[in-house]
């Protein structure tokens, strides 16, 4: 996937290069200059440019050659399965080109049949497992197109436009609105410069940047704000950005290097066909063994029989490779996906259908997953009331509680200021489109609206009667926003109806209050004293440790507007009339606590991780059930101290991490699946791309998520909603259970088909029961319909009352194995009976009564094994329609081989009169009857 680009040193350097790793954000602006060599007025010229370029070399990320589509081809012949197939094909065409070439062969007979329909069976198994595993991974080509195909920079003491691949560290890089940042950089100088880091960081709102800052250097990723970095774009502002890393030393670059640090594994359903396999072959090669041997014995060591010995050897290799398993599980998982896009899960990769029903810890993002993405007002704390707000998401609908009762807005004279200030003060706007509400600008802007519309506030009418003619904009500095709007103070429910305009000012509850000299007290306003203050600071911090984001609001009636300029601003937002305090949240989804109970209660530990701070995280958390209020949130500083050991021994203890970055959530995933835990992980950032492939199951957001993100997840949620993961796990074990199921229906009647053949020579009949050809119509026909009515079966009713199955069990695991030996003896004695009464009484017929019974014993087995302890008289028939056509149809097609010429000429079948067919039909029976028999055995042993 990815490689290190190594730097070429050169002689010639007039200055010692640094090391792009350097922790910039620790340095000062001169600082990095100066050991960057450049010069912020005129930039680099063009032989610096030439020299880092031979040193650092391009700004791209480099690929590695992955497997080629013919070596992914080849690997699906190193199947022990398929090659002991192709054996037996080889051996089955050197016997049809003896027989061929002897004149053996009789009128009519096709030649190499056996072969090319065994040889057939293997290239469909190769080409399904080749088309499960040709997705090439595009994370790399994604990644790639994150980066800006030109950036403007400073060379030669003029701007310019060059590739971005042609960046180099010591550029100066020109930042404005709508740029696609090319390389890692320190901030030189900005204005109001804001940049969307969430793809990188996970951080929900654009990030303000600082120049002037330096900070400590365990700086989370996100709180770097005197860095940019590539991949991000600009939102607002301009900025000028020393470039200090291009290429793999960038964020993006590290990220790219962890990907291909991630060793995919195998999933549990592939490690289970590989042990199922080797079983298989293992057992069928001993009894080869045994067979041939025991007839060599038998004839006394006559060599005569060694070619019918063969040909038993052979059939019984193809009976005990279920052929129609590959295509019944493909075809399986295939049916799991349909079902799971109709619930919102999109899969990328079959085998996580099956994968999902293992999982034990889920790993959700918060924004968006867990929460509805969407700001919501929780809180309104007036100098004389408080207020709770109800609704949800951006719909203007809810209600104002005091202490739980409802309450009308129009009574309280200094909220309906309040909400006044939050339409006017606001840029943002709602509208109403294919039935949803949604906001067009800043998310905490459209919350104020939503709020402002549920006090029965409407922006559009009030801005009309209140129109802006000025504005003092919001910066990181001034951590507010002031709007100037033409109107006198009397229209908005004070009495003194002094000034003919009207500012409005939030932002900090701090930094507003402290400009603050008097309070709205109803329809009046006081003095602010100290006491006051300190109650609104303790009310402030109060919502901020629940996880709130807080803002102040202010306004002040003017008699003209102010000039433009910082200086007019810093006297004009002064004496402001305090109005209150609105705290709000990304409200958690509805649906999502009951997604946790439903976790919980199916043994699935959930986990938060997020890029968030963790009084919000803690919040949230303790809100939807996933922790406790007061259980340990575990930061990313507090983890980046950990070492690898101490943090695989707290995993199983916290459930809640804040402030992490992209090697962190590496790490707690890996440091799970060291614990034992099998882990799914959810993601939208390129951040997340390590930790989605290094999950034994990887969810990528479909709404939000970056194509990097969806490139390296096995699974994406179409609706970004934690619910549909729990849905989906529901699928994922009923799957499974489905697997499960028609392995048992398969592999009962594969042991059966083998015994009875191992039986032939040692009963010293002269003659094969079963051609392999009439095997493979048994595995692919008769066994594969019908276990393909059963991969959808419903699914149990306590299907998420207990806790998942160990995802490192064995195939054979809670009795499968037990079962299919069982049913295979009991299969193989009631076929071997029939067997030597038929080849003594009907001696013309006895091998098509064998492949006849055989057939339609397993149709009875179908009906009875679709459950492990009901009845079938106590199961609804019709609840599984599919498996009644399945019987149907497949036990007409046996009939057709048995009674249509050209079949029976292909398949070496004879007509059979009546009463053989009802003796076939009678002993067929006995399997059904078994199986049920022992569903009330274990019923009575088990209440005895």
């Amino acid at each position: 996937m990815f490689m290190q680009t190594c730097p070429v040193t050169s002689s010639h350097r007039s200055h010692s290069l640094p090391d792009p790793l350097n922790a910039w954000h620790t340095q000062s602006i001169d600082d990095s200059l100066a050991q960057l060599d450049s010069n912020p007025q005129t930039g680099l010229n063009s032989e610096q440019v030439r020299e880092r370029s031979q040193y650092y070399g391009l700004n791209e990320l480099e690929e590695t050659a992955g497997r080629s589509s013919w070596v992914i081809l080849l690997d699906q012949f190193t199947n022990i399965m398929l090659i002991m197939l192709i054996v037996v094909a080889i051996i089955s065409g050197v016997i049809d080109l003896i027989d061929w070439r002897q004149g053996g062969l009789e009128a009519g007979q096709v030649p190499f049949k056996d072969t090319i329909a065994i040889l057939l069976i293997v290239i469909l198994n190769g080409v399904l497992g080749y088309l499960q595993e040709s997705r090439a991974e595009k994370a790399l080509a994604a990644l790639k197109n994150l980066a800006s195909p030109k950036v403007r920079v400073l060379r030669e003491g003029r701007p310019m436009e060059v590739d971005s691949k042609q960046l180099v560290p010591g550029d100066i890089m020109l930042l404005e609105a709508g740029v696609q940042i090319a390389a890692d950089g320190r901030l030189i100088e900005e204005s109001n410069l804001q940049i969307r880091e969430s793809a990188l960081t996970g951080e929900a709102n654009a990030v303000n940047k600082e120049a002037a800052l330096t900070l400590a250097e365990d700086t989370p990723l996100g709180d770097r704000i005197n860095l940019v970095f590539q991949g991000t774009e600009v939102v607002q502002g301009r900025g000028t950005v020393l470039v200090a890393a291009t290429g793999m030393k960038t964020e993006l670059g590290r990220i790219a290097e962890m990907l291909q640090g991630v060793e995919s594994e195998p999933t549990p359903l592939q490690q289970r066909m590989t042990q199922l396999g080797n079983v298989l072959v293992s057992g069928s090669l001993i009894l080869v063994v045994l067979v041939v041997v025991g007839g060599l014995i038998q004839s006394g060591g006559d060599l005569g029989v060694l070619q019918q010995l063969v040909e038993v050897s052979l059939s019984m290799a193809v009976a005990v490779v279920p052929e129609g398993l590959p295509a019944v599980i493909t075809v399986t998982l295939a049916l799991g996906t349909q079902r799971m896009v109709r619930r919102h899960a999109l899969i990328r990769k079959l085998p996580a259908v099956e994968t999902l029903g293992s999982v034990t810890t889920i790993c959700s993002d918060k924004t968006g997953t867990l929460t509805q993405n969407k700001m919501v007002v929780q809180w309104v704390i007036t100098p004389q009331h408080t207020f709770q707000v109800t609704g949800e998401g951006y719909a203007p609908n809810g209600e104002f509680l005091i202490a739980e009762t409802a309450v009308s807005t129009q009574e309280y004279p200094e909220l309906q200021v309040l909400l006044q200030g939050c339409a006017l003060c606001n840029d943002a706007i709602l509208q109403y489109e294919q039935d949803d509400w949604l906001i067009l600008g800043d998310p905490t802007e459209g919350a104020l609206i939503t709020l402002a519309g549920k006090g029965g506030v409407d922006k559009e009418p009030l801005r009309r009667q209140f129109p802006r003619v000025g504005e003092i904009p919001f910066s990181s500095e001034r951590k507010r926003m002031s709007v100037i709007c033409q109107g006198s103070n009397g229209s908005v429910g004070t009495n003194d109806g002094q000034g003919t305009y009207l500012m409005f000012t939030k932002g900090s509850p701090e930094l507003v209050l402290e400009r603050c000299h008097s309070l709205q007290a109803g329809d009046r306003t006081e003095v602010l004293t100290d006491e006051q203050r300190t109650d609104i600071l303790r009310h402030n911090n109060q919502m901020a440790g629940a996880g709130l984001r807080v803002l102040g609001f202010a306004y002040k009636p003017l008699d003209a507007a102010p000039d433009d300029g910082v200086d007019s601003s810093e006297t004009t937002e002064q004496e402001l009339v305090w109005l209150g305090l609105v705290g709000m949240l990304d409200a958690p989804r509805p649906e999502v606590m009951d997604a946790v109970r439903r976790c919980r209660n199916a043994g699935i530990r959930p986990v938060m991780i997020t890029g968030d701070h963790q009084l919000t995280a803690r919040a949230i958390a303790h809100a939807l059930g996933i922790a406790d209020q007061h259980d340990r949130v575990l930061t990313g500083q507090e983890l980046q101290k950990l070492s690898q050991s101490d943090l695989d021994n707290q995993v199983e203890e916290v459930s809640v991490y804040a402030r992490v970055s992209p090697e962190h959530k590496l790490r707690i995933v890996q440091g799970l699946q060291r614990q034992g835990e099998f882990v799914a992980m959810t993601g939208d950032g390129v951040n997340d791309a390590p930790a989605l492939k290094q999950a034994d199951i990887g969810i990528a957001m479909g709404i939000t998520g970056t194509d990097v993100s969806k490139e390296a997840s096995d699974m994406v949620l179409l609706d970004d909603n934690f619910a549909t993961i729990v849905a989906a796990t529901e699928e994922g074990r009923t799957v499974y259970d489905n697997i499960r199921r028609f392995i048992r229906y398969i592999l009962g009647s594969n042991i059966g088909e083998v015994l009875t053949i191992a039986a032939a020579p040692i009963m010293g009949l002269q003659d094969v029961p079963l051609s392999p050809l009439q095997i493979l119509w048994m595995n692919l026909v008769t066994d594969g319909l019908p276990a393909l009515a059963l991969a959808v079966e419903p699914a149990e009713p306590d299907v998420m009352k207990r806790p998942p199955f160990s995802p490192r069990e064995s195939i054979f695991a809670r009795g499968l194995g037990a079962y299919m030996v069982r049913i295979g003896i009991i299969f193989a004695i009631v076929t071997i009976i029939l067997m030597a009464l038929a080849y003594d009484y009907y001696p013309l017929h006895w091998k098509t009564m064998v492949f006849t019974t055989l057939c339609l014993a397993q149709m009875g087995h179908a009906i009875a094994v679709r459950s492990n302890t009901r009845l079938t008289v106590e199961i609804n028939l019709f609840s599984n329609p599919y498996l009644i056509w399945a019987v149907t149809v497949t036990t007409i097609l046996q009939l057709a081989l048995v009674y249509v010429p050209f079949l029976q000429n292909f398949f070496g079948t004879e007509p059979l009169t009546l009463t053989e067919l009802l003796i076939c039909l009678g002993f067929s029976t006995s399997l059904f009857i078994w199986v049920e028999l022992e569903k009330l055995f274990i019923r009575w042993y088990k209440n005895r």
